[in-house]
C-alpha cells in the first residue's frame, strides 16, 4: 500500500512539474532582469544592456535541453557582453578550464588549472559573489598564457547550483574595451536557475518512466547507481576531472555523466529498477536488443513530443480547436521527427514509427481531424 500511495505521489509531482516548466521559464526570465539596476545599460566601451537584447541571451541559455547545451549558451550569450570569457570547472577547491570565447586561442583553456588561493577567483569562490578585479589581481600563469585586457579590468561571476560554487566566468573587454557586469550577472543568475529546472525536468521524466505500465519497461540490467530523489542536482561537470589535480576520493553517491540526453538518463533510470516484461509485451518475439531499441525509440518519441508540448502549449491549443495544429507547429514537428530519424531511423525500431504514432497520439489526442488537411498520415 506504501509503494502504491509513493507512485501515485511522484506521478502526481512529475505532472505538476510538466505544467509549470513554462511558467517557471516566463518568471525566471521577469525574475532576473528584475534584479538588473536601474541605469545598468551605461557599460564601458559604450555598449548598451538592453532589456530585448537581454531577454534574448536569457532565451538561448533557456533553449538548451542538455546541460552541456546550456553552458555553451551561456558562453556564446556571454560574448554579446564581453569581448574574452572563459568557464573554469570547480571540483573540490580546484578550478580547471572548460571552454571559452574571444581568445586567441580558445582550445588552451581546456584544463587550465586556475589559481584559487588568492585574488578574484579565491573570492568569488568563497563568497559565492561576484568579483570585479584588476588583471594584477589575477593569476599571473593565466596573465602570462593569455595576456590582459586593454582598459585591465576583468570580471570573475560563481555558477551557482544548489549553494554550491560548480563553475566560475571569467570576463574581461579584451582589445575592444567591451564588459557589462550587470548583463553578465544577469545572464549567469538565469544559467544557474535554468540548469536546476532541467535538472528537475530529467528527475520528473525518470519518475513517469519507472512508474509506467510493466509492458513499456525494460529487463532490469545487473544493479545500477542509486537514482537521485527529485531534490538532488545534477552536477554537469561530474566527470570532469581536472588533469592538474589530483583525482578525488569518490562521493558518498555517484553524480551521472555530464549533459547526456533526457531519454538516455531515463533509460538507465528505468531499466536499473523496472521489473521483468510480462508475456503480453508486443516486443516478446524480438530479440533482447531489438526489444529494448523499440522501447527507447518509443520512449525517445515522447520525449520528443513532450518537449514541443511543453514550449507550444497556446499553439497547440489553438490548433486542436482550429484543427490545423500541424500547420502552426510544423517547423517543430519536422525538426523533432529528423531528431527521431537520425538516432532510430535505420535501427530495428524503425518500422515501429514511433514518432508519428506519438504526435498523433500526444499532440492531437487520437484525433487526426485537429492535424489538418495538410498532415501525412
Amino acid at each position: 500500500m506504501a509503494k502504491e500511495l509513493q507512485q501515485i505521489v511522484e506521478r502526481a509531482v512529475a505532472q505538476v512539474l510538466d505544467r509549470q516548466l513554462p511558467k517557471l521559464q516566463a518568471e525566471l526570465v521577469e525574475r532576473v532582469l528584475a534584479e538588473l539596476p536601474a541605469g545598468s545599460g551605461a557599460v564601458s566601451g559604450g555598449a548598451t544592456a538592453s532589456s530585448d537584447g537581454l531577454v534574448q541571451a536569457i532565451s538561448t541559455v533557456h533553449a538548451g535541453t542538455t546541460q552541456k547545451e546550456i553552458l555553451r549558451a551561456l558562453l556564446d550569450a556571454g560574448t554579446a557582453y564581453a569581448s574574452r570569457v572563459a568557464l573554469f570547472v570547480v571540483k573540490a577547491g580546484s578550478a580547471s578550464g572548460w571552454q571559452a570565447r574571444g581568445f586567441s586561442e580558445d582550445e588552451a583553456i581546456k584544463d587550465f588549472p586556475l589559481d584559487m588561493n588568492s585574488g578574484p577567483a579565491a573570492h568569488a569562490y568563497q563568497n559565492r559573489a561576484v568579483a570585479p578585479a584588476n588583471i594584477a589581481e589575477m593569476d599571473r600563469r593565466f596573465v602570462k598564457q593569455f595576456g590582459p585586457p586593454e582598459n585591465e579590468q576583468i570580471l570573475i561571476l560563481p555558477l551557482v547550483l544548489k549553494d554550491k560554487v560548480a563553475a566560475l566566468l571569467y570576463a574581461d573587454g579584451g582589445s575592444e574595451n567591451r564588459l557589462d557586469p550587470a548583463a553578465l550577472e544577469v545572464v549567469v543568475m538565469s544559467t544557474s536557475a535554468w540548469l536546476e529546472v532541467t535538472s528537475l525536468r530529467k528527475q520528473a521524466a525518470q519518475k513517469e518512466m519507472d512508474t509506467a505500465p510493466a509492458m513499456e519497461r525494460t529487463a532490469p540490467p545487473p544493479p545500477a547507481a542509486p537514482v537521485q530523489t527529485v531534490s538532488a542536482f545534477n552536477d554537469p561537470f561530474a566527470s570532469h576531472s581536472p588533469k592538474h589535480t589530483a583525482k578525488p576520493a569518490p562521493e558518498p553517491e555517484p553524480e551521472p555523466e555530464p549533459a547526456a540526453e533526457v531519454v538516455e538518463v531515463a533509460s538507465s533510470a528505468s531499466a536499473a529498477s523496472a521489473a521483468a516484461a510480462p508475456a503480453a509485451d508486443p516486443f516478446a518475439g524480438l530479440s533482447p536488443e531489438d526489444a529494448d531499441t523499440h522501447r527507447k525509440a518509443q520512449r525517445f518519441a515522447r520525449l520528443l513530443v513532450d518537449e514541443i508540448k511543453l514550449y507550444n502549449q497556446a499553439k497547440v491549443n489553438d490548433g486542436r480547436r482550429h484543427k490545423d495544429l500541424y500547420d502552426r507547429l510544423k517547423e517543430d514537428i519536422e525538426k523533432s521527427r529528423a531528431t527521431y530519424q537520425k538516432r532510430y531511423g535505420s535501427t530495428a525500431a524503425a518500422s515501429g514509427d514511433y514518432f508519428q504514432k506519438e504526435v498523433v497520439r500526444s499532440l492531437a489526442e487520437d484525433d487526426m481531424s485537429v492535424m489538418g488537411a495538410s498532415f501525412k498520415k
